[in-house]
């Protein structure tokens, strides 16, 4: 078998790497800052979903802050499948594909302003809330997990698994409050206070992206693997599990 070629490191990837994190860290800033505002008057406030934000008057932040969310991570997942880290048709990268098209779901479909009657595209909002949600931790650990043995990219293999497993456990308490509706008890959404509930969820999974940045980033800087050193990656992680 001859080897691929491995290409020099690329200054474009480099810069759509760094692009694509500085846009998650701008959607932080401008959430955190709609709750910081919002926090100053009443933390009550911060007892409703991040996504009530699309119904007043900052809605305009709220989804220009989503979708710089939606595309960055996008942005980052190109960068690692460029440099040889996943492929497209890997899981982690259909799933991080998913956890961006929910988040662009968000914005185009609002949540239900329920002083309205229902509405099909409230309905959609709160699938596509839930297909990201559920997403991005797959993606993650998915990305993660054949690299936690590398000698190069086994640190940042080891913080993005960790941060998967950390928004795993941030979604149990939504998971617990759904299944508690289900069985009879009290509505899900009044089980917790739903808006902290959320923010503890989107802070993990955020963090978890912005890990997956830096990783891409360092691969920016790295020469592109081959197509030999990533069936290496494989056959070791898979003769680690067998043992």
């Amino acid at each position: 078998m001859t080897t691929a070629e491995v290409t020099r490191p690329s200054p474009a990837a480099r810069l759509v790497a760094l692009g694509g994190t500085t846009a998650v860290l701008t959607t932080v800033a401008m959430i955190g800052a709609l709750d910081l505002k919002g926090a100053l008057v009443s933390t009550a406030g911060l007892r409703r979903t991040i996504s009530q934000y699309g119904l007043g008057a900052d809605s305009w932040i709220f989804e220009v802050a989503v979708s710089l969310l939606a595309a960055g991570s996008f942005a980052l997942l190109a960068v690692l499948v460029r440099q040889g880290i996943t492929r497209w048709r890997s899981t982690g990268a259909v799933a991080l594909t998913l956890w961006s098209v929910g988040l662009a779901l968000v914005v185009v479909f609002p949540k239900q302003d329920w002083s309205l009657p229902a509405s099909a595209g409230g309905g959609i909002h709160r699938m596509a809330s839930l297909l990201a949600f559920v997403s991005l931790p797959v993606a993650v650990l998915s990305l993660a997990r054949p690299w936690l043995r590398h000698p190069r990219w086994a640190g940042h293999a080891r913080w993005t698994f960790g941060l998967g497993l950390l928004s795993v456990a941030a979604f149990t308490p939504l998971l617990y409050a759904v299944l508690v509706h289900a069985s009879g008890g009290a509505a899900w959404w009044r089980v917790f206070p739903i808006g902290y509930v959320e923010r503890v969820l989107v802070i993990s999974e955020v963090i978890a992206v912005l890990a997956a940045g830096l990783w891409a980033i360092a691969a920016a800087n790295r020469p592109k693997l081959g197509e030999w050193q990533r069936g290496e990656t494989s056959r070791r992680t898979s003769a680690t599990s067998t043992t």
